[in-house]
């Protein structure tokens, strides 16, 4: 087992689910990496300090070119606001780290083109953050689609919903604020769960319609007062995509303001001969339709069939805990060249396609148009 030296930029929310995920390895039975996080940068000392339960990492600094110094590291994972994207990347590729970037993979566009530049330019194994499509379910769609059972494709939904913005109450912060999360808003915030398993399945649309909707105007500010909240919290895109030259409605949906939804990623795949739908709220559960005489969904529970091995047994229930990393599994082994035929994370290309569906979309929606996507950037690898 070859120790991977990990830094983390961001020790919040997401650094110390990585961290957590670290901590859990032993679980997994058939990789040859280990990560072990070294050092981690956060602007608040009292984030770093959650991380002083954790005998590795002992470089905890307010200064995340101090981290970067370090020679141990291999690999650095960034999780910062959306401004910051592409000043921190480009630092992070400077100093001769491989990435493990979060979404959205900066601000906008014409950030996440320069970003993706400068990581062909670097040389670096760079990837961005996507960990939805390692449930079980979500890998068996995948499957069944590049199998080829459905007939021709129909249409193609994806999407992710949570609700914690329908209260007014709710605090402020950078994701509600245009300068910082980006005019895309929750396009940017959630746009990359709803845009990887179409993309990696070949389905970026060439025209897209969307409908943008904005939550509440004012928050509270955690500080007695209000502070005004821009961006946008509701996107549902139309598009048009492609399958074997057979054109067909490709729904992208990205909801903060979703009554009763707590974090949940679905796909549906409907087709002439077949369709397949999965959905977190089933963690479990696949539906699988055939078509026949008589019309009917069967459902499935697939239990614990993850694409890295672990020694928990089948019959339990896969979590966010368990996604997140089984998508650290994949980026490693995938960095040492033996992902081996499995799922892989989302590349930086995915990611400025992504963007560029979100430009489209933007455009879109303000010229209340039909818009044109780019296509000019490349496919994944």
């Amino acid at each position: 087992m070859k120790d991977i030296h990990i830094g983390i930029i961001g020790g919040g929310l997401m650094g110390r689910e990585m961290a957590s995920a670290f901590a859990r390895w032993c679980a997994l039975t058939d990789v040859t990496v280990r990560p072990v996080l070294k050092a981690v940068a956060d602007l608040n000392p009292a984030t770093l300090e959650w991380f002083d339960r954790i005998p590795a990492c002992t470089l905890k600094t307010t200064d995340y070119k101090e981290l970067l110094a370090d020679p141990e590291l291999d690999v650095v994972y960034v999780a910062v606001p959306h401004d910051l994207h592409e000043k921190i990347y480009l630092d992070v590729l400077e100093a001769g780290k491989d990435l493990f970037a979060e979404k959205p993979f900066g601000i906008d566009l014409a950030s996440a083109r320069r970003i993706l530049d400068a990581v062909r330019k670097s040389g670096r194994f760079v990837r961005c953050s996507s960990e939805m499509p390692f449930f079980p379910g979500a890998q068996r769609v995948v499957e069944l689609v590049r199998e080829g059972g459905f007939g021709r494709i129909l249409e193609v939904t994806c999407g992710f919903h949570h609700s914690s913005d329908l209260d007014p109450n709710k605090p402020a912060n950078w994701k509600r604020i245009s300068a910082t999360c980006g005019e895309g808003g929750v396009l940017n915030d959630l746009g990359m769960h709803a845009c990887h398993v179409p993309l990696r399945l070949g389905w970026k649309p060439g025209s897209a319609f969307a409908q943008l909707q904005k939550g509440w105007p004012r928050r509270p500010d955690g500080k007695s007062g209000t502070v005004a909240c821009d961006t946008w919290d509701n996107a549902v895109i139309h598009a048009w995509a492609e399958e074997k030259g057979d054109a067909f409605p490709l729904r992208l949906e990205m909801k903060r303001m979703a009554p009763g939804a707590t974090n949940t990623w679905f796909i549906e795949v409907l087709g002439t001969d077949g369709g397949v739908r999965f959905s977190t709220a089933e963690p479990k559960t696949l539906h699988v339709f055939e078509r026949g005489k008589e019309q009917w969904w069967k459902r499935t529970d697939l239990g614990f069939a993850t694409p890295f091995k672990t020694v928990t047994g089948g019959i339990f229930e896969p979590g966010f805990p368990d996604v997140i990393q089984q998508m650290w599994a994949a980026y490693l082994m995938e960095r040492a060249g033996e992902l081996g035929g499995r799922f892989g994370c989302a590349t930086p290309e995915e990611a400025v396609a992504s963007h560029e569906i979100f430009a489209a979309a933007l455009e879109a929606h303000q010229r209340g148009v039909v818009a044109s996507i780019p296509t000019q950037t490349a496919g994944h690898p």
